[in-house]
């Protein structure tokens, strides 16, 4: 992924950049190894599937390969000139790049990765240096059913001649606006590590990590007895570093967002 930054020039953003790029997360794939790099040749419905893998609807119709290519070119060219315009706020440009991206699903698998990539990308030339530092991801995993409503909700106006961006775009910049906060927080957290207990820093160090951690997850990976483990805990808990959720057996612990 590093490699995939380095590259990036701020004049780059053009179809022939993304099939690259979409060859590069897809490297070490070996079933995606005829298509990598190429637009689709069969169609890619999202699809629901039931737990034997067969298909029980069709949730979202997605270009056709036909217009792939022409929607790719539209979407690319729209980008770059909206980007350069005064008048489009660029958080407004890359949440409709990205809307409109996943609902044309131009390659036949790693749209998601790569819809990922990309909006980080345009945000870099946006200027909004901060994003390579705090996941969006896992802001958006958090929120993985209201990701899909509003993804949807706006996916459905496209074909129309009201193109409805709100549920999407609001979804979008609150979720920007949460990663944000996170960084703050982590930035802030980072600070007063050097006083706490070594199992302290150990615990923040696995949950920057992952989305949440268990006692016994805790106990496994730093070693440290559980009893000291329920201290340490209690107090990041006290200091505001982390949030406990759950009673008994099932309580669970995360970072603050």
């Amino acid at each position: 992924m590093e490699t995939v930054f380095q590259s990036y020039d701020d004049n780059s953003i053009s179809e022939n950049y993304i099939q690259q790029l979409h060859g590069m997360l897809l490297r070490h794939s070996t079933k995606d190894e005829r298509h990598r790099g190429s637009y689709k040749t069969p169609s890619n419905n999202v699809e629901a599937f039931d737990s034997d893998g067969g298909s029980l609807r069709v949730i979202f119709e997605t270009a056709t390969p036909f217009d792939t290519p022409r929607k790719m070119s539209d979407l690319v060219k729209w980008t770059r000139e909206a980007l350069d315009d005064d008048a489009w706020h660029p958080l407004i440009v890359v949440g409709v790049f990205k809307v409109v991206f996943l609902a044309i699903h131009p390659f036949q698998d790693g749209n998601g990765r790569l819809s990922r990539v990309l909006a980080t990308l345009l945000l870099l030339k946006a200027e909004y240096r901060y994003v390579p530092y705090s996941s969006l991801e896992s802001v958006i995993e958090k929120s993985k059913d209201t990701y899909y409503q509003a993804l949807r909700k706006t996916q459905k106006t496209l074909k129309t001649d009201t193109m409805d961006c709100l549920p999407w775009l609001s979804f979008f910049l609150r979720s920007m606006r949460s990663q944000k906060e996170h960084l703050r927080i982590k930035m802030d957290s980072a600070q007063g590590w050097g006083d706490l207990p070594a199992e302290c820093a150990a615990i923040m160090e696995l949950l920057e990590k992952r989305n949440r951690l268990t006692i016994g997850e805790a106990e496994k990976q730093t070693g440290a007895p559980r009893a000291t483990l329920k201290i340490r805990l209690n107090l990041l808990i006290e200091k505001g570093l982390i949030e406990r959720h759950g009673k008994g057996r099932g309580t669970w612990y995360s970072l603050p967002f």
